[in-house]
C-alpha cells in the first residue's frame, strides 16, 4: 500500500479537468465541426520533443509550443515493443494522425473485437457493440462532469456494463483459453524468476499442484471454487511476494505527520489499524481494507502537516503541465489556500468547498490554454525510422 500521507493530502482536492478538441494546426487539412463549435482537423502532422512515455503512447511538446498526447493504439504490440527501444525523453519525433476528442476514442470496438475469440456469434457481437458504445458514452460523460456524485453514478453504470459484457464473452473465452505453463504464469503475473527469488522445492510443488487444480476448475466454469483455489495459491506465495516487494512500513507510511502532537496511545492504535489493513489487503478482503483505511485516515488527518502553498502548487501543477501562474493569480491562490487551512474541516466544510472552487476557477484558464491535443497516430518517425501500423 503506497500512500505517502503528505502527497495524498496535497492531491486530494484536485479537480478533474475535462478534455476538448483544440484548433487545427495544419492549413488545408480536412476538418470537422464538433458540438462545442471548435473546428479541428481530421489528419495532421506534428513534430516535437517527447516529454513522457507511458508504454502505450507519448506526450509531446510541439514546435508550435502546444502539448500533445499521441496514442499508439493502431500499432501492434510487437511494434510498440520495438519502439520502446528508440523512445527517450527529450528526443525529437514526427507524428501523422487524426485528432480525437477524448482518451476513450483511442480504443474502438474493432480494437476490442480483435482480442475476442473468433467463435462468438454475430448476434452476440451486435449486442456487445451496442453495449461498448454506451460504455464509451458513459466514460466521456463521467470524466467531463465536475459533479462528483454524478461522475460516480456514471462510472458505476460503466463498470456494470463492463461486467455484463464480460459475462457474455466468458463462455467463449474459457472454451478457447490456453493457460500458460506454471513457470510462465509465475514469472508473468508475479515477476518471479530464478534471478530474483528462489522458491523452496516443497512450496513450488505445492504451488504447481494448486495451479493445475485452479486451471481445471476455471475451465469447468466453477468460478467460486476457482477463486478459493487462487486464494490458496496466493497464501502459499505470500512470503515470497513480501520478499520480492516488501510492504511499506508504518513508519514510512506516516511520513508527513506531526508526531510531536500525537499521543503514544493514538500512535499504537494507528499502527495496529495499519497492520490490520495491510493484512486485509493481502487477503483480498477489500471491504475490511476500505473500512480500516477510513478509520486510519480519520485519526491521522488530525495530525497531518499541510504543505506550504508553494509546495502544494508546485506538486499540483506538475501533475498537469508544469504551468507557471502569474504573480497576481498566485497571490489570490495563496490567500485562498491559507484561508482553507484555517477553517475546521467538519464545521466549515461548505466554506472549504466554496474556497476550493474559487481556487480552481482561477487555475481553469491555465488548464484550458495548455490542454493536450489528442492524436491517434497513423505514422511515426523516430530517429529517422518510420513506423506504419501493422494489422
Amino acid at each position: 500500500m503506497k500512500k505517502p500521507i503528505k502527497k495524498s493530502w496535497m492531491i486530494a482536492s484536485a479537480l478533474t479537468i475535462g478534455m476538448a478538441v483544440l484548433t487545427p494546426l495544419q492549413a488545408g487539412a480536412t476538418s470537422v465541426e464538433p458540438t462545442n463549435g471548435v473546428t479541428v482537423q481530421i489528419e495532421q502532422q506534428i513534430t516535437g520533443t517527447i516529454t513522457k512515455f507511458n508504454g502505450v503512447g507519448v506526450g509531446i511538446k510541439g514546435r508550435d509550443g502546444k502539448n500533445y498526447y499521441v496514442s499508439f493504439s493502431k500499432f501492434s504490440d510487437e511494434q510498440v515493443k520495438q519502439m520502446r527501444k528508440n523512445i527517450v525523453e527529450g528526443q525529437e519525433i514526427t507524428v501523422e494522425g487524426g485528432v480525437v476528442e477524448h482518451y476513450a476514442d483511442f480504443y474502438t470496438f474493432e480494437d476490442y473485437k480483435k482480442d475476442l475469440p473468433k467463435n462468438i456469434p454475430n448476434e452476440e457481437l451486435t449486442k456487445l457493440e451496442k453495449m461498448f458504445s454506451e460504455m464509451k458514452k458513459l466514460e466521456k460523460e463521467a470524466s467531463k462532469t465536475k459533479d462528483m456524485k454524478e461522475s460516480e453514478k456514471k462510472y458505476e453504470e460503466f463498470f456494470k456494463l463492463q461486467e455484463d459484457m464480460f459475462q457474455i464473452t466468458k463462455p467463449y473465452i474459457l472454451a478457447n483459453w490456453q493457460p500458460e505453463p506454471f513457470n510462465e504464469f509465475l514469472e508473468y503475473y508475479y515477476e518471479f524468476s530464478e534471478n530474483n527469488i528462489v522458491i523452496a522445492e516443497n512450496d513450488k510443488k505445492k504451488l504447481k499442484d494448486i495451479y493445475e487444480e485452479w486451471v481445471k476448475l476455471r475451465k469447468d466454469g466453477q468460478e467460486e471454487k476457482s477463486e478459493e483455489k487462487m486464494k490458496e495459491f496466493k497464501k502459499v506465495l505470500r512470503p515470497y511476494l513480501d520478499e520480492l516487494n516488501p510492504p511499506e512500513t508504518f513508519e514510512k507510511y506516516i511520513e508527513g505527520v506531526n508526531l510531536e502532537k500525537i499521543s503514544t496511545e493514538d500512535l499504537a492504535k494507528l499502527k495496529a489499524i495499519y497492520e490490520d489493513s495491510q493484512k486485509a489487503e493481502r487477503d483480498e478482503n477489500y471491504e475490511l481494507y476500505n473500512k480500516l483505511s477510513m478509520e486510519l485516515y480519520d485519526i491521522i488527518s488530525q495530525f497531518i502537516i499541510p504543505p506550504t502553498f508553494e509546495e502544494y502548487l508546485s506538486e499540483y501543477m506538475s501533475l498537469r503541465y508544469e504551468i507557471k501562474v502569474n504573480k497576481a493569480d498566485s497571490k489570490k491562490l495563496k490567500q485562498l489556500y491559507e484561508e482553507i487551512l484555517k477553517l475546521d474541516k467538519k464545521e466549515d466544510s461548505t466554506k472549504i468547498d466554496e474556497k476550493w472552487e474559487a481556487f480552481h476557477n482561477i487555475l481553469e484558464p491555465y488548464f484550458e490554454a495548455n490542454k493536450e491535443i489528442l492524436i491517434s497516430a497513423s505514422k511515426l518517425t523516430i530517429n529517422g525510422q518510420e513506423y506504419l501500423p501493422q494489422k
